[in-house]
């Protein structure tokens, strides 16, 4: 049956929705229950559905979205920001994927296209899901976090130059392979030439006429990403790499984030007919031997992309619990491996069952990883006997001399909050003593009043280093409550007769840390919203007062 039949549509998305809520109760995302519906309803079920015709239009339309959301929200500030270790740990763990993947491959009998197919496909993970999850633990602002959405954007602009490479070479016929190459490379450099003079001349001007209605400019974005996917399809590329780079041309203008915003949700579901789409293609003419291979690949995702992370990250001296809870992000295949596959059963480079085999170990890393993110800290306490073996971050112990062992105040934590703190405490006189486990900003802060320090609140051996007989006040703007509860008691421990002042973001972490006996518990949240409902308060004082002449002062 077509999916353009109004009932039959009708029932597909209703079997959709339920699966999504079956799937958001088992905290799974919901590509896994669209690739679900997908087989039950294509061929391989109930027969409902063809992966082709209007799904599948529906589905590349998804698709450009995805990609000019891609290039309209690519942040590559957020990579300087995060140093060269989001460079090092996204191409480091892309070249070991690559690399061992493809000897997975060719070891269990694959010939070396296929196999590079699917090692290359291994090598991306989902920077929708990560993000989600990470959002949802309150992690995001993190220092793995942080890591963690710079090193996959460094997989998002690898995944676009693959995909570029084999729309271009993919489709040549020709005999002369030079001039193959140089056509390409004339196309390519047209291509980039027009979208930089829109870019320059006629974005600008043309987005401020037509910001002036929210409800255009969301056509013309579709419209824009379209029309330059078709063009780049034209011109022998894929209509990704168009899409892609319409949402670059788009990044500098002011209505970037209007744009992007307005366009998730449409995102969200025309992808629900890519992964339908693919749920329908899905082959099991050999399904005890594709679940074999995808169990092989499945583990090596799980546990080989996380342990690279982990081992990059150590070498460049960041503490291994940073670098296994980035490590989890890595731990599954995104969409884009997912695109990637279909683009070559499209160049006729694999078969279908070879994307059967890629969306099979999809669905088990996909679903595998999501309870080991949700579940890392638990899961780093039972395995840090064993990871703290490779900890290389002891030599960054200081070793305090002279005036640095004045300090007044020991603070934790260098980010927006503390180091705001910082800067006002110094500014009233008192010496600081900063510790961050992020060697970056460390190297970064060379303030007057403030000696920063490489050195982390969980590691409790390292209070042994810092002054605590001379400080008097010790502060941690931290805002995980495990961490400063086990720091709470290590000062004590330590016989430490200062001040302790210990941060939380809700009231229910602030309870916990006044019953254990702190002496002030910071709340950066209350405090602010407090302080502007006062500056409010005289700000509409005055108008208050215009308002209601007769009421008394």
């Amino acid at each position: 049956m077509e999916l353009h039949d109004f009932p039959l549509l009708a029932a597909v998305l209703a079997l959709t929705a339920l699966a999504g809520l079956v799937a958001t109760r088992l905290r799974q995302p919901l590509i896994v229950a669209f690739i679900a519906v997908g087989i039950l309803a294509g061929p391989a079920g109930a027969d409902w559905v063809e992966p082709a015709g209007t799904i599948e239009l529906l589905a590349q339309l998804g698709i450009a979205i995805l990609l000019f959301l891609v290039g309209l929200r690519l942040d590559l500030h957020l990579i300087r920001t995060t140093g060269p270790i989001a460079v090092a740990t996204g191409l480091g763990q892309v070249v070991f994927t690559s690399v061992i993947g493809y000897l997975i491959g060719l070891g269990l009998g694959m010939d070396t296209v296929t196999a590079l197919y699917v090692a290359v496909a291994l090598t991306f993970s989902s920077t929708i899901i990560i993000v989600k999850l990470l959002s949802d633990k309150r992690e995001l602002e993190q220092l793995h976090g942080r890591i963690a959405v710079g090193f996959l954007i460094v997989q998002d602009i690898v995944v676009v130059l693959v995909m570029i490479a084999l729309t271009a070479f993919g489709r040549q016929t020709g005999d002369s392979v030079a001039q193959d190459i140089a056509l390409v490379f004339a196309k390519g450099l047209g291509l980039l030439a027009g979208i930089a003079v829109l870019m320059r001349w006629v974005l600008p001007w043309l987005l401020h006429h037509i910001a002036r209605s929210q409800e255009l400019l969301v056509l013309f974005g579709v419209a824009y990403a379209v029309a330059v996917a078709a063009l780049s399809d034209w011109l022998g590329f894929s209509t990704e790499v168009g899409a892609f780079l319409a949402g670059v041309s788009l990044a500098t203008t002011p209505y970037r984030d209007a744009l992007g915003a307005r366009l998730v949700s449409l995102r969200d579901f025309l992808l629900l007919f890519f992964f339908l789409e693919l749920g329908a293609r899905l082959e099991f003419t050999d399904a005890a031997g594709q679940l074999a291979e995808a169990a092989v690949f499945s583990l090596f995702v799980l546990i080989g992309n996380p342990l690279i992370v982990v081992v990059i990250m150590t070498a460049m001296r960041y503490p291994v619990r940073v670098g296994f809870l980035a490590g989890l992000t890595v731990a599954q295949i995104s969409e884009f491996s997912l695109i990637l596959a279909a683009l070559g059963l499209s160049l006729g480079h694999i078969d279908a069952a070879t994307v059967s085999l890629i969306t099979v170990v999809g669905l088990i890393t996909i679903g595998g990883s999501t309870y080991l993110i949700l579940y890392s800290h638990p899961l780093y306490r039972r395995l840090e006997p064993w990871l703290t073996r490779i900890e290389r971050t002891g030599s960054r112990r200081p070793d305090l001399t002279g005036r640095q062992r004045e300090a007044d105040v020991i603070l934790y934590g260098l980010g927006r909050f503390g180091g705001q703190l910082a800067d006002h405490l110094a500014a009233a006189g008192h010496r600081i003593l900063a510790v961050d486990f992020d060697p970056h900003r460390v190297a970064r802060t060379d303030r007057p009043g403030i000696t920063a320090v490489f050195g982390s609140a969980e590691d409790l051996h390292f209070l042994e280093t810092l002054p605590l007989a001379r400080a008097r006040c010790v502060i941690s703007t931290i805002p995980l409550p495990e961490t400063n509860l086990a720091l709470l008691h290590a000062l004590r421990h330590h016989a430490y007769r200062g001040r302790i002042a210990l941060t939380a973001h809700n009231a229910h972490d602030a309870h916990r840390l006044a019953a254990a006996g702190t002496d002030l518990v910071l709340q950066p949240f209350t405090d602010a919203a407090t302080h502007a409902a006062r500056s409010l308060g005289r700000l509409l004082a005055p108008e208050r007062d215009d308002d209601n002449p007769g009421t008394p002062p």
